[in-house]
């Protein structure tokens, strides 16, 4: 059984289109965080068979834990796998299937898209993402000694495996801290290639030079903090 966790913060142009291309036969269920939006982000998500909850507190990691709290409350068995996935259409929801066979086919434990590996639209990733993910991903290699190329939010993991993670970051850090502490558990990862396009809208993160320093030093502290 697999479940989708997918923030969105104001993605009413998007999310219709995320929802749409998920693959049906593969998931279970999909939960969306409204994080404090302002449109009809949770209609459309509504209206598309979403389960839809609600985090006021704005931060992409508030809005991933307010779904897998939603999970663990659930009246339903807990899932297998989780998939987390952007709100934004940037990535292709349709390669669900490869990104969760490593886990099913080869029992890896966290399998992430990268979008360094896949095909990527000119324009879809601003220079400071490019060299954010390089620069953190060399770091994650040399300090905890595991390889990835990308620090890619759309990706897959043993729900069992997330749980004894305990996730703590609310903002910015949250990828970065799965993969660290993935590689201090000991976890079989790998990363699959993940296509990638221009996002629909503005990014509230790399749109901004707020927004891209104040997550390039979020990252940078969370990899030197677990040290």
């Amino acid at each position: 059984m697999i479940d989708v966790i997918i923030p969105a913060f104001n993605e009413q142009n998007a999310i219709g289109h995320v929802l749409d291309d998920i693959p049906d036969k593969v998931v279970r269920r999909v939960i969306v965080c409204d994080n404090n939006s302002s449109d009809r982000t949770s209609e459309i998500a509504k209206s598309k068979g979403a389960v839809v909850v609600k985090e006021p507190r704005p931060g992409y990691g508030y809005a991933c834990l307010k779904c897998m709290d939603y999970i663990e409350k659930s009246h339903l068995p807990p899932p297998e796998i989780v998939v987390f996935l952007d709100a934004d259409y940037s990535d292709y929801p349709e390669q669900m299937h490869e990104l969760i066979a490593p886990i099913v086919k080869d029992g890896y434990d966290l399998v992430i898209g990268s979008r360094a590996l896949g095909e990527r639209e000119k324009g879809s990733m601003t220079p400071q993402q490019l060299f954010g993910n390089w620069l953190a991903t060399k770091l994650i290699e040399r300090i905890y000694g595991y390889h990835f190329t990308d620090l890619g939010p759309f990706r897959a993991i043993k729900y069992d495996k997330l749980l004894k993670m305990e996730m703590t970051d609310k903002t910015y850090g949250w990828t970065v801290e799965m993969q660290i502490k993935a590689a201090k558990m000991n976890l079989k990862c790998t990363e699959v290639p993940a296509h990638y396009k221009k996002r629909i809208g503005h990014s509230k993160v790399s749109g901004t030079v707020t927004g891209s320093i104040g997550a390039g030093w979020k990252i940078l502290y969370t990899i030197y903090k677990y040290r």
